[in-house]
């Protein structure tokens, strides 16, 4: 709705609120909350803020969830089309493949975030001019929006 101050403002204050519970400075929703200032930030063009909120997210989520959960596929996901965003494509390239790893194994090959992993990838390599490559992966997510849409 584009109101940004509004949201930061808001997004701030639930960090505080986070910190001053008892989980102490490593926890889940401190990541989510680091996550959703990030996408804001990155929206907004402050890119600098935005990777290291997002960072800083990833770092816990991989901390306390280990390299292969689908939170850190979300992390993982966002610092890459955060990078994306910035035309910053080979460091967004091993990110998109790592979320998409993860998501694969942890969902399985037909599930909507898979979808949207094969999605953001396949655009990444268009962006970097390989269509070749970006053809398969943009199939393989029609395939599996398709079979949802049928089962809906």
């Amino acid at each position: 709705m584009g109101q940004y101050d509004e949201a930061e403002k808001l997004l701030k204050r639930a960090l505080i609120e986070i910190g001053r519970n008892p989980w102490g400075p490593i926890h889940l929703n401190l990541a989510s909350c680091l996550d959703e200032i990030a996408v804001l930030y990155g929206i907004q063009g402050k890119y600098i803020e935005a990777e290291s909120y997002c960072r800083r997210a990833l770092g816990i989520r991989e901390r306390i969830l280990g390299n292969e959960d689908t939170h850190v596929a979300d992390s993982l996901n966002n610092l890459a089309e955060l990078f994306r965003t910035q035309w910053k494509n080979e460091e967004a390239e091993p990110l998109c493949k790592r979320a998409l790893a993860i998501r694969e194994k942890a969902l399985g090959s037909e599930h909507p975030l898979v979808a949207t992993c094969l999605e953001n990838y396949a655009a990444l390599l268009r962006e970097m001019g390989r269509e070749a490559e970006a053809l398969p992966l943009e199939a393989r997510a029609r395939a599996i929006r398709a079979k949802l849409a049928e089962k809906n």
